[in-house]
């Protein structure tokens, strides 16, 4: 009992005073943040078809779509085309706000409330990328993602360790009651972010393992013809050639359908060992197959963004300190050839006088 209840205070303790994985909550922050800012950017010349007064889907009728699927979106306020253009750079600004770390507080609700209206406006037309974008932008309302690699971070290192970060209790700061009420609100932060960071991992483990399960029960999966398959599909054909050359080596396809299988049932058990690495690299390779070969990026960038959030706080240090390392090296001015012919000049030797002549 006694070794028990000492474990479940190191719980309680890690779980209320230390935020876990803030490198990994920065990452899904800047890869979501920038994958949706492509994401619009790329179909700027498709706005109005997709989201605007000229889409297929009219605002009335999005309107009564949203009443019975309960969504909200804030493009279905007003019909006029002004609105919508607002709306759209509006968007385009908090995605790059929100990709720097500015407020970041403020502005993860002001970006999900942006993924959710546009996701919302056109809902018939989305995929898998667009349901774990959205997902996980209602997810990092709750989680300290501004606390590395932002403009929060660096404004709070500049005014030194003193700065407080709730300006309005420093009239009080002497007050016992201001010290609690600030204590009571870090503990809260700090729960709701590892929990936040928890779920989002049990999200990730849930998509694997069921589309793992739901391959097993088909038989194109269980014979090793699925991706052959999927690989003749004229929707997914981007690059044709390049799908007929996959296409041509039977038993490459049949293992890496095996493998897919594999892995995803796996992942969730994965984790908790050595072999998280590996696994998190061949899920690494099989979304890059499928930007390019079945033409979904924003799905495989998504996911790919999703599995970060496995990833050390260790391993993103280290990486940070190679990057580092490798900046200066290439920002360090190369040696000039005179100056390194002067350093390295040989003087001319000096010839003693010998003893004889020093007698003499």
């Amino acid at each position: 009992m006694v070794r028990v209840v000492g474990r479940l205070d190191a719980f309680g303790v890690a779980l209320t005073e230390r935020p876990i994985s803030l490198y990994a909550a920065a990452a899904l922050r800047i890869g979501y943040g920038l994958i949706y800012l492509a994401y619009l950017l790329r179909e700027f010349p498709h706005r109005d078809e997709l989201w605007g007064p000229g889409s297929p889907l009219t605002p009335t009728l999005s309107r009564e779509l949203l009443k019975h699927t309960g969504w909200f979106s804030l493009l279905a306020f007003s019909d006029r085309p002004i609105y919508f253009e607002a709306c759209y750079a509006l968007a385009v600004v908090v995605c790059v706000l929100f990709t720097l770390g500015w407020r970041t507080r403020i502005l993860s609700i002001v970006f999900a409330l942006v993924v959710t209206s546009f996701y919302a406006r056109s809902i018939l037309m989305t995929d898998g990328g667009d349901n774990l974008i959205t997902l996980m932008s209602i997810y990092m309302i709750c989680i300290a993602c501004g606390r590395r690699w932002s403009l929060d971070s660096r404004r709070a290192r500049l005014r030194g360790p003193g700065y407080r970060r709730r300006p309005e209790f420093a009239r009080v700061a002497a007050s016992e009651h201001a010290r609690q009420l600030g204590v009571a609100r870090r503990v809260l932060v700090t729960v709701l972010h590892n929990c936040a960071m928890v779920v989002i991992g049990a999200q990730i483990c849930i998509l694997y393992a069921t589309a793992g399960l739901y391959k097993v029960q088909g038989s194109d999966w269980d014979h090793g013809t699925a991706l052959h398959y999927v690989l003749n599909l004229s929707l997914f054909r981007p690059w044709p050639a390049l799908s007929a050359m996959a296409d041509s080596h039977p038993m490459m396809i049949a293992v890496v359908a095996y493998l897919t299988v594999l892995v995803q049932v796996a992942f969730p058990f994965a984790l908790f060992g050595r072999l998280k690495y590996v696994v998190l690299s061949m899920l690494l390779g099989m979304h890059l197959s499928i930007a390019v070969l079945m033409g979904l990026p924003m799905f495989s960038g998504s996911m790919v963004i999703a599995d970060a959030v496995f990833l050390s706080d260790r391993f993103y240090m280290n990486v940070g300190r190679q990057v580092r390392r490798l900046v200066r090296r290439a920002a360090s001015p190369a040696p000039d050839a005179s100056r390194l012919m002067e350093s390295t000049h040989i003087p001319p030797q000096q010839v003693r006088p010998s003893k004889t002549l020093d007698r003499m």
